[in-house]
């Protein structure tokens, strides 16, 4: 069982304790917890955790996502994960922007955020897919493409649109009118081209290129 070192961010005590407790039962390693922004940015750097849980509402001083994007800038190897109540596309895109690598709801089973931990450990992204299909369609039309249409072909954006609404190779070929082997052909040139593993982090990097154009 994993002893991943994590680094809880919350302002409110018995969630954050509450939290620890969990997950130190499922072999987690807890080293530090932070009320504050400011006061997670000090620990990020003092303990350097493999993993930081980043409520994005702190009650004072910056918020999550600001600290998130102190974090991120300072080129720590900590990986963040947005735990928060808010179900919001705009949250979503916001804290993919700031440096975030997972976001997970706060009503999540304690087994599915020790996954998303694991995943963003295995440089994958730990992200709810409907939020982040809603984060693409909430772009303005013209903003969003730029940047875009240099990188990808209009087909190719067609695919990645329809990934992040969470279809599978099949059901993208149904709908875009060509062969299951054409959109595998199109999902492996999307990932080469964006510098990404897997299909999800190829929807997430288009959402950051989206939200960086406006």
């Amino acid at each position: 069982m994993s002893s991943t070192s994590i680094l809880i961010v919350d302002d409110h005590q018995l969630a954050r304790e509450g939290l620890k407790a969990l997950l130190v039962e499922n072999g987690r390693n807890v080293i530090g917890i932070a009320s504050t922004g400011e006061e997670a940015i000090r620990l990020a750097q003092e303990l350097v955790p493999e993993v930081i849980l980043m409520d994005v509402r702190l009650g004072s001083g910056i918020d999550g996502l600001e600290a998130t994007r102190q974090i991120a800038a300072l080129g720590l190897s900590s990986q963040i994960i947005m735990l928060t109540l808010h179900d919001m596309p705009g949250y979503v895109r916001e804290a993919l922007v700031a440096g975030a690598s997972g976001y997970v709801l706060k009503d999540t089973a304690i087994d599915d955020l020790c996954s998303a931990i694991d995943s963003v450990l295995a440089g994958q992204s730990a992200l709810p897919i409907d939020l982040v299909s809603a984060a693409m369609k909430e772009t303005p039309t013209r903003q969003k493409e730029k940047g875009l249409e240099d990188l990808l072909t209009k087909r190719e954006q067609d695919v990645v649109e329809l990934i992040a609404e969470g279809l599978t190779n099949k059901e993208i070929a149904r709908r875009l009118e060509i062969s299951p082997a054409t959109v595998k052909v199109h999902v492996e040139r999307i990932i080469g081209k964006l510098g990404v593993t897997d299909r999800t982090q190829a929807a997430v990097k288009v959402v950051q290129m989206k939200s960086e154009a406006l």
